[in-house]
């Protein structure tokens, strides 16, 4: 009687549970940003949130990012996932998932 009631219980319980959630996929974007005095420039690489995954949305994340070191945001080039990281890794260098 006493297992057949924590089984019920137990089912209960995790009914209850919200279902969980799908893994979100990684996202990262390639950008240029400069710093004056004198001028710099570089590329870079950057992991983003979910919820920053397009352009538009990514640019406000890079550049409170990047500006804690001086750097200014230019452009966001592209938004991409996992697959695309190898292929820029020598490009960004330093800059490669700095920030």
């Amino acid at each position: 009687m006493r297992h057949r009631f924590l089984a019920a219980l137990l089912s209960a319980l995790l009914a209850a549970l919200p279902a969980a959630a799908p893994a979100q996929a990684a996202c990262y974007a390639d950008y240029k940003a400069k710093r004056d005095g004198p001028l710099r420039l570089h590329y870079g690489v950057i992991e983003l949130p979910a919820a920053a995954c397009d352009p538009a949305a990514a640019a406000p994340v890079i550049a409170a990012r990047i500006r804690a070191d001086g750097w200014v945001l230019l452009n966001v080039m592209s938004v991409f996932g996992p697959e695309g990281l190898n292929q820029r890794k020598a490009s960004a260098g330093p800059y490669f998932l700095r920030y």
